[in-house]
């Protein structure tokens, strides 16, 4: 069937009256379809890369971070549950607090993901980091690292037997707790270097409840330096040395804003770990922003 409409008015009625008349239908459709969830799919994969770009930046490299005096922070949390021919749940929560009293900066996060799939849990992850700052003057600063992972389904494996099964190497928890200290090298608006160096203590515990304590020994470096107002280069490495391995992890970044609407980074990650057969795994990741 076709309408001829004879007015402009006439036809604005008639669409305005479609738009109401088939707005439950459109949203359906759009479910359907998926629009909304390619929509929020979108918005993850441009809040990973703007978040890569702005790690680059590495706010406290001039010095004592400006942050809000006293207690602040944020919590986020996720579910969503499926009944029918697939039955799931997902977890995820977060949440960041920092305490900032003068030159004395603490930090706390932790970040819980659960999964559950057919009445089996699929994922039970914790993840927390305590990170104390204390600034001296703008050069030299002492710090306190504590860092905690654990895997509660690896308890799920005691009982196997540990004879060639590649499921008793799993990590049940994890654990780390050091401190040092550290220095500003360069500190300048276009080039700084800070290294840091310390000695903490390291706890493992795999799927069969063995576990290990050791004394481990850590040093990092985080270079920047800004060619001109739209290039500038990082590059940032982390030591740890025990006597279990040596684990090293550096991460070069390249980072290009063409114009106001268009940014890119390109880093090229290395992670060595002498205790496992391959030693070393590279990774090179590519983040541009585009907007028009």
């Amino acid at each position: 069937m076709t309408v001829k409409l004879r007015t402009l008015g006439a036809g604005v009625l008639a669409i305005a009256a479609a738009q109401v008349a088939f707005a439950p239908a459109a949203m359906a459709q759009v479910a359907i379809v998926g629009i909304e969830a390619l929509d929020d799919r979108i918005d993850d994969i441009e809040d990973d890369v703007r978040d890569d770009m702005q790690r680059a930046e590495d706010a406290a490299r001039f010095g004592n971070p400006e942050f809000r005096p006293g207690l602040s922070g944020s919590a986020s949390l996720g579910y969503s549950g499926k009944t029918g021919n697939n039955e799931s749940q997902d977890l995820t929560a977060g949440v960041r607090l920092r305490f900032a009293q003068g030159q004395f900066v603490q930090t706390l996060g932790a970040a819980l993901d659960f999964s559950e799939s057919g009445n089996t849990s699929t994922k039970e992850d914790v993840f927390v980091v305590y990170d104390a700052n204390y600034y001296f003057d703008d050069n030299f600063y002492g710090f306190i690292l504590g860092r905690l992972k654990t895997d509660g389904l690896a308890t799920e494996w005691d009982s196997v037997d540990p004879v060639d099964d590649p499921r008793a190497g799993n990590t049940r928890r994890d654990a780390f707790l050091g401190f040092g200290p550290g220095y500003r090298i360069v500190n300048t608006p276009d080039m700084t270097w800070r290294v840091q160096a310390g000695v903490g203590v390291s706890y493992l515990q795999n799927g069969l409840k063995e576990s290990e304590t050791e004394v481990g020994y850590l040093a990092a470096s985080r270079f920047f330096y800004r060619i001109n107002d739209n290039f500038f280069v990082t590059n940032d490495t982390d030591v740890l040395k025990s006597d279990t391995a040596l684990r090293a992890n550096n991460d070069l970044g390249l980072n290009v804003k063409m114009t106001d609407a268009f940014s890119t980074r390109v880093s090229y990650l290395t992670e060595y770990d002498e205790s496992r057969a391959i030693r070393t795994d590279n990774k090179l990741g590519v983040s541009l922003v585009f907007g028009f």
